[in-house]
């Protein structure tokens, strides 16, 4: 009988052993399943594909490594280390094709004229956790401008020196005092800017005295009104949700003398200038004479234009902030035009002294323009390829029109005015009126009536706050205008070329500037496809200035 029971108690064991090993067994195989899937699916998300989708690496299996020396070009290392084909990693390479020399415009550098105090830059704000930057420019660090070419070309390209922090800085941040200062005309982002520079030299830099200067220019006469205002992170908190600026602004103003009086009485050692590009000419002169009255203040400019035509860059801030708060006109027009009877017309008419930017830009945005009118290309209004045959047979197709008019455009019609207002910009004709009165009479000329309503909205769309293209757009300008003057560098403007910020030297900017649209490039060419207006001559000889569609590639 103990035998029997030994007997029973052996199997009992010998059942629970063997279910513990299939227990085992059974929980391997579920784990090695789950990790070839895993294999398979990196293997599929990894692995090159086919021009049908198809992963050309099979499931589960990783191609083969190659040996890659050091020496191996970079497209190749990322390949083996993603496990694809290098050959799907690298182009073609074109024969005869390269670029022979790179000119780059150099920055005009304070360190060359005074003591530097050559310090380490660091981030010096106060609990800042980081404390050096994760990329440090060097001093010919560049970015190339004339980046089209075309197949077996060779030739040069201008350059601009990369913008960035600098591994050290020509001011003592302990000791600097900063001054801000807007001038000219209004623009979507100008207090953006100002809370930016705040930031970047309070945060970045532990900068402790920035003072506002109020009303441009005019700011430093003292006049009353003009009191300068001290600005801290806590006074700019919350103004980049207002349009305008927190410092006012003006036109003229510039007194070389008054000017320099008012940053030594401040011990001003930097300052910065938010304008178009007659403030740069003042900012530029500005320099050069503390230079020579050894002065060691940096002048750093930052490019401000609602038109769009300060040259080199890929496009002044508030741009397209303005031309998205032009297409609540543009669709106001469009309402009027098709609901009042008979032979609605709208007419919008956009900011654009001498370039067309605006109204070209807002035209394609909107798609719902039937004529676009810019300074840069010629109004014919008479004969079978006339504006006015052209809304009339665009009225019968549709039943209605839509029309955009930059202010500048149409001088040939109406002359140009020999009077300027205090910032030397010649005052421009109405446009918008002459072409409502010129389109209501061409209809009565046909026997019909037209009913044309005129809407300007000129001013609403520069004094909007930034949308947050151009809001990210003045953070980079701002932190990398106060690098390049902690660094020492001035008379130099910051900018977007080829959608990275750069240093250019005032200058090469001005000399340039301002810019028109080409009225036989690319976006004209878009507009036309858009609108189907008929084409006309170019209202200037296009040798006589500098053209730039490069807002549009």
């Amino acid at each position: 009988e103990k035998n029997n029971m030994l007997k029973d108690d052996n199997v009992r064991l010998v059942v629970v052993a063997l279910t513990a090993a299939l227990a085992t067994a059974a929980a391997f195989i579920v784990l090695m399943d789950r990790k070839e899937s895993e294999l398979d699916r990196r293997s599929i998300k990894r692995g090159p594909m086919s021009p049908k989708g198809r992963a050309l690496t099979t499931p589960g299996k990783s191609p083969k490594k190659k040996n890659i020396s050091l020496e191996t070009k970079p497209a190749e290392k990322l390949a083996s280390v993603l496990n694809v084909d290098p050959d799907v990693m690298m182009g073609k390479m074109l024969e005869d094709t390269s670029i022979d020399k790179i000119r780059l415009y150099e920055l005009s550098s304070l360190r060359d004229y005074f003591e530097s105090a050559n310090l380490p830059n660091c981030i010096n704000a106060a609990g800042y956790v980081q404390k050096e930057y994760n990329k440090v420019m060097g001093k010919e660090d560049f970015i190339i401008s004339d980046i089209v070419r075309k197949h077996k070309g060779h030739g040069s390209s201008d350059a601009f020196v990369r913008a960035g922090p600098r591994s050290t800085v020509h001011f003592d941040p302990s000791k600097v005092t900063a001054a801000i200062v807007t001038c000219g005309g209004l623009c979507p982002g100008l207090n953006n800017v100002i809370r930016e520079l705040v930031h970047a030299l309070e945060y970045l830099y532990g900068v402790k005295s920035i003072i506002g200067i109020k009303g441009g220019y005019n700011g430093f006469s003292g006049k009353p009104g003009y009191d300068p205002i001290r600005l801290t992170a806590d006074s700019v908190l919350d103004c980049h949700h207002q349009g305008g600026t927190i410092l006012a602004s003006s036109r003229g103003g510039f007194e070389i003398e008054t000017i320099l009086k008012f940053l030594v009485d401040h011990n001003i050692n930097q300052l910065y200038v938010i304008g178009g590009d007659g403030t740069h000419r003042g900012a530029n002169i500005l320099s050069e004479t503390c230079i020579e009255r050894k002065l060691n203040i940096a002048v750093v400019g930052i490019p401000k234009t609602i038109d769009n035509d300060v040259d080199l860059i890929d496009r002044s801030f508030g741009f397209t902030t303005s031309v998205e708060a032009a297409q609540a006109a543009i669709l106001s027009a469009k309402t009027e035009a098709r609901c009042n009877l008979p032979n609605g017309i709208g007419i919008v008419k956009l900011m654009g002294r001498s370039a067309g930017f605006i109204a070209v830009h807002a035209t394609m945005a909107s798609g719902d323009v039937d004529l676009c009118l810019v300074p840069e290309v010629e109004i014919e209004l008479e004969g079978p390829d006339g504006c006015l045959s052209f809304l009339w047979e665009r009225v019968k197709q549709q039943g209605h029109a839509v029309v955009v008019v930059a202010e500048g455009a149409g001088e040939e019609l109406l002359g140009r005015s020999a009077e300027t207002d205090q910032g030397g910009n010649r005052k421009l004709p109405a446009i918008g009126e002459f072409l409502k009165n010129k389109i209501a009479a061409y209809f009565k000329q046909q026997g019909s009536e037209a009913t044309v309503k005129y809407i300007d909205p000129s001013y609403m769309i520069r004094s909007v706050p930034a949308n947050a293209s151009d809001a990210l757009y003045c953070m980079l300008l701002a932190q990398n205008a106060v690098h390049g003057a902690m660094a020492g560098y001035t008379a130099f403007s910051t900018g977007l070329v080829n959608n990275r910020v750069v240093y250019i030297p005032i200058p090469r900017m001005v000399a340039t500037s301002p810019r028109v649209m080409d009225p036989r490039g690319r976006t004209w060419e878009r507009v036309l496809s858009m609108t189907r207006q008929p084409q006309h001559n170019p209202a200037f000889e296009l040798e006589t200035c500098t053209v730039n569609d490069r807002t549009m590639v």
